[in-house]
């Protein structure tokens, strides 16, 4: 399938050439097509977003009518302020304490969605992440491509093996929420998931906060995050980010300015 899309996309842009279009036009043309019109993709893709208008809902790999044939979900309610915040944690480097106690002042309950590298190297932390009343989600359990991975048995193994670990360390069940690793997935993929009785969880809101050796200033991750907000956004950070634990008080202060509350995935996918 993916070969085939590639053909046509090559036949596009010769045709485009001899036509005598421009690469700017192209694109511009390329641009010009409705969102409604996004399909999610039969091969591996990296999850996208495109903004437009400040404040408003990015366009996406696919729509959210799309995503949810497949019980996925990358954007909630776009007519209420409320957002969904969640975060990726592949390990812990003394950034989730101040995280936690953000959201604690705030109310706010987040999904963290963990690998196994964190469960076995953070078990208390983790409990007490549970205990504060967050969700807890399936990153996987080595954090691999998933969308390389052809068979059901090789999928099902990276999130089966992280649950037995969560309940190994928990003594609970782990609920049945999947994010893939780097966001980077497949129509097969999406359906895995879903066949193994997961809601998978994209995001219609983040920005580059996972270089550790090169983080980002405070003024340019609040003109990301401030301007780029917007109704139903499912917000993706980086828990092992210096900056993330330094402004979240003050970020969840402002976006409550803005008028925001705060709502959970389970709210989101009932």
């Amino acid at each position: 399938m993916c070969y085939k899309k590639l053909i046509g996309v090559i036949a596009v842009l010769a045709m485009c050439y001899l036509m005598g279009f421009s690469l700017a036009k192209l694109k511009s043309k390329l641009n010009d097509v409705p969102a409604k019109e996004a399909a999610v993709v039969d091969c591996e893709a990296n999850w996208g977003l495109g903004f437009g208008k400040e404040g408003a809902p990015p366009s996406a790999n696919a729509t959210a009518d799309e995503l949810k044939k497949y019980n996925a979900y990358y954007i909630g309610d776009t007519s209420k302020k409320q957002i969904y915040l969640t975060f990726d944690a592949g390990f812990e480097n003394g950034n989730m304490e101040p995280i936690l106690a953000a959201l604690k002042k705030h109310n706010v309950k987040a999904t963290f969605f963990v690998v196994g590298n964190f469960i076995s190297t953070s078990p208390d932390l983790l409990k007490k992440m549970i205990k504060e009343g967050h969700i807890i989600g399936n990153h996987s359990m080595t954090h691999p491509n998933m969308s390389k991975i052809s068979t059901l048995e090789s999928f099902k193994k990276e999130l089966e093996d992280l649950e037995a670990l969560y309940k190994e360390t928990t003594g609970t069940e782990m609920v049945k929420f999947y994010r893939p690793p780097q966001g980077k997935y497949s129509t097969e993929n999406l359906e895995m998931a879903n066949k193994l009785g997961y809601k998978t969880f994209f995001w219609s809101l983040a920005y580059v906060d996972w270089y550790q050796d090169k983080q980002p200033t405070k003024e340019h991750a609040f003109s990301k995050l401030l301007t780029r907000i917007h109704p139903g956004a499912i917000v993706l950070l980086h828990s092992t980010s210096k900056t993330n634990g330094e402004i979240l008080d003050e970020l969840l202060t402002k976006w409550e300015e803005m008028g925001y509350t705060f709502g959970t995935l389970e709210e989101l996918s009932k």
